[in-house]
Formats: structure tokens, sequence, C-alpha cells
């Protein structure tokens, strides 16, 4: 019976201690998970487009879903996807002394490393979305969120090919940003991998208020189209121009499917393509994540210290096929 009673003891006291663990490890856990534990920090968030871009839209709710999570305090910033207004704007973000900035990469590299030392100097934490800015991650730090510009374009150009049968001798158009050699490498790079195939790529150069008003590119694409009557595809540089893809078409004499429509990104305008026959491939890069993922990333460094992240949105294509999948999420603004 000693054993017994022993043992009856030494199980009381694993019991115990059992119980006293649990109880340390619950209050642990309630001490490191806190509600609203952003609340103090002051983030500017630049959006890029205008209020109510297609684009933009998704990129917005993103930020404002890491906003609601974290309790971060947000201030928006609307450019239209003007680079210049985009620069000016950065300059007021610096000056008003935020705890961390989320940066578009529009405006390039030349435009946004003096501020991001000013920022860097003055002990703002930086991350920049959609377009990476690599001089100024690689000399005053900070993190990007958003799709690798080259791999994702040349990985688009392959799929064309490889989907279409796009061969030597067929002709594309490839519409290019004018504005910046790293913006525009993402195209530059489809049409490398189309030419890798043999096909003939016709360059066209793209406006940046084309992003904010697609038709005012209708009498360039048309006229493109009817300098290369041949002219098997056209790649957009961005989904507001591919929503469009229909005026485009209509304006230049073509019915769904006579021109192969690609380019870019998901909203209710280009599901809308897609089921009309107008648009047959888009590449996806996830603009809710490159609203979310800045603004907790820079929580994460301002509150705890963290290092700034990195991630690659680049998901993958979307097709005839799968584009129900996501259409009544990018109907409510998501994809």
């Amino acid at each position: 019976m000693r054993h017994l009673r022993t043992g009856l003891r030494g199980a009381a006291a694993l019991a115990l201690a059992a119980s006293a663990f649990a109880g340390a490890a619950s209050a642990a856990d309630d001490g490191a998970l806190r509600d609203k534990w952003c609340s103090k920090a002051h983030i500017r968030f630049f959006v890029g487009g205008a209020e109510g871009d297609a684009f933009g839209t998704v990129v917005y709710n993103g930020a404002r879903q890491a906003a609601a999570d974290t309790g971060a305090q947000v201030d928006y910033v609307f450019s239209g996807w003007q680079n210049e207004k985009m620069t000016q704007q950065l300059r007021e973000a610096v000056a008003a002394h935020p705890d961390g900035i989320a940066m578009m990469g529009h405006p390039g590299e030349a435009a946004i490393l003096p501020l991001a030392q000013q920022a860097a100097k003055a002990g703002i934490k930086m991350m920049y979305q959609n377009v990476p800015v690599p001089a100024a991650v690689d000399k005053v730090g900070g993190g990007y969120v958003g799709a690798q510009q080259a791999p994702q374009g040349h990985a688009l150009g392959v799929e064309i090919a490889r989907r279409f049968g796009l061969k030597s001798g067929d002709v594309a158009i490839v519409m290019l940003s004018s504005n910046d050699l790293i913006r525009a490498a993402r195209e530059e790079a489809t049409a490398k991998a189309l030419e890798e195939a043999g096909v003939k790529v016709v360059r066209l150069a793209s406006q940046a208020e084309w992003a904010a008003d697609p038709n005012l590119a209708i009498p360039v694409v048309t006229a493109a189209l009817q300098a290369n009557p041949t002219a098997r595809a056209i790649v957009y540089p961005g989904g507001q121009q591919l929503g469009n893809a229909a005026a485009y078409m209509k304006a230049a004499g073509k019915k769904p499917g006579e021109i192969i429509n690609i380019g870019f990104d998901t909203s209710p305008q280009i599901v809308q393509m897609f089921k009309d026959g107008w648009v047959q491939l888009a590449a996806d890069q996830q603009p809710f994540q490159q609203g979310y993922l800045p603004i907790l990333s820079l929580c994460e460094q301002i509150v705890y210290g963290l290092a700034p992240i990195n991630v690659d949105t680049s998901a993958g294509f979307v097709t005839p096929d799968n584009y129900a999948a996501v259409a009544d999420l990018a109907k409510q603004g998501l994809r």
C-alpha cells in the first residue's frame, strides 16, 4: 500500500505541476494575444490609383482590412497613378513624420531614393508595394510586397506561346509602361519570352494616364491593330486596360476571340471580359496582399522590432477555365 500511496502522491504532484504549467501557459498566451496591438502606430499608405480604381480598390480593401485587424491608424493616399503627384505626396508624407510609410514604387528609384533616405534618417519605417525599388531597399532598408516584375512577365510570355500556340511568323502587340525601366521590365520580359518563341513583337508605349482612364488608349490600340492586321494577340500593361478590352476591340471592328487579349490582374471588369469572351488570359498578382501585408509588416517593425517582410505575390494565371473561382471575390473588390 505504501507504494500505492506513493504513486498517488506522485500522480497528484504531477497533476498539480501540470495544472500550474497550464495556468502559466494560459497566462503567457493571454499576454501574447493582443487586440488592436498596433493602435499607437501612424501609417501612410499609398493606394496608387484614384478612389474607385479597379486595381487600387483591391489594394485599398486589403489595407483597410489590415488596419482593422491590427488597429493601426492609417491615412490613405490616392495618386491617380500620376508619378509626379505620387512623388510629391511621398515628400509630404516624410515631412509629416508618421511611424511608417507604405509606398507604391511607380515613380522609380531616382525619385524615391532621396526621400527614402530622408525617411530613414527620421526613423520612419518604409515598405514598398506593386513595383520594386531595389536600390532604396538595398541602401536604406525596407521590404517589398508584390510581383517580381521580370520573372512574372517572362512567365506570362512563355504561357502565351504555349497556350495559344504562337510560333515563328506570328505577330503580337505588347504594350509597355513608358515611364520607368523597372516598371516596364514586366512587359518587356513578356515581349522577350515571345521573341524567344519566334514571335514578332510590336512594342507599343503605354501612358500612365491610361490606368486612370483606359478609354484614352482607344485610338492608339486601334491604330496599332490597323498597322498590324495579322496580329494574333495584344498584351496590356495593367488590369485597367485589360478590363477595357471590349472597347478596344469594338473600336477596331473585332469580334470576341478574334484577337487574343492578355494582361494582368482580376477585377469585376476583367471577370466580365472573360465571361463575354473578350479576354483569354491574365497573370494574377494578388493586389489584396499588396494592401494587407505592407501594413502588417510596418506594424511588426514598429511595435515588435521585427525585420521587414518580402513577398512575391505572383499567383499564377486566370483563364476562361478558372475565372469563375474568383468571380465573386473580384466583384467584392477582394481579387
